[in-house]
């Protein structure tokens, strides 16, 4: 069982998501799930909401909140993931009203991550496609992910991918390295703004596997 993300229906996501964000910030209330929803997004995937703002014609990260396995409908996931990518990133505060017309939002939508299973973990690189992978790294408590987007727009190889993932999850940046650690690896669909209000544009595979 798959599900084929359209055109119309990145545009959906994308523009649910900022008018989330809009009706959050204005009312401190969620928005009701639309009733035009298309069936196929009302099924259960992983999903996480970047925002970035343009500052000197530049982007730069103001927020990235979601849910790396599909424990809720998307539609909604998207709605709940939206708003705390706006105001529960513990690294940022809350977005402003007067940053929406300056931000970029992107929807990414995951497959369910498979754990890269190897003999010897210095083999990992070798089964990371960088530009397609995203990667969650998991150690005892700990747990980090980067999405397929974060090492194409850094310019980072395979192993300084893994590196990174690793120091997301509070770890040191060899612990890939370590038996114990488990490594796992997922695709997304992405579906993003051009420009703040523009354009949508989809990028990533067609279907997602669930």
């Amino acid at each position: 069982m798959g599900i084929e993300l359209t055109q119309e229906e990145g545009e959906f996501l994308v523009r649910l998501a900022r008018r989330s964000v809009e009706e959050y910030l204005g009312t401190h209330k969620l928005v009701m799930l639309p009733e035009n929803t298309p069936v196929k997004l009302m099924q259960q995937y992983g999903v996480f909401v970047t925002l970035n703002t343009i500052m000197h014609g530049r982007k730069k990260l103001r927020g990235c909140i979601g849910h790396p396995y599909p424990t809720m409908n998307l539609a909604k996931a998207v709605i709940e993931c939206a708003v705390s990518s706006s105001t529960r990133d513990p690294r940022f505060q809350s977005l402003s009203v007067d940053e929406l017309d300056r931000t970029i939002f992107e929807v990414s939508i995951l497959t369910p991550p498979q754990q890269i299973k190897v003999e010897n973990p210095k083999h990992l690189p070798s089964k990371i496609n960088v530009g397609k992978d995203g990667l969650i790294v998991e150690k005892g408590i700990n747990r980090g992910l980067l999405l397929p987007q974060v090492p194409v727009e850094y310019q980072w190889d395979e192993e300084e991918f893994l590196s990174q993932a690793c120091m997301k999850a509070g770890l040191t940046p060899d612990c890939w390295l370590v038996k114990a650690t488990k490594i796992f690896k997922f695709q997304c669909v992405i579906a993003s703004e051009k420009s703040p209000k523009g354009l949508i544009e989809l990028k990533g595979p067609s279907l997602i596997a669930s």
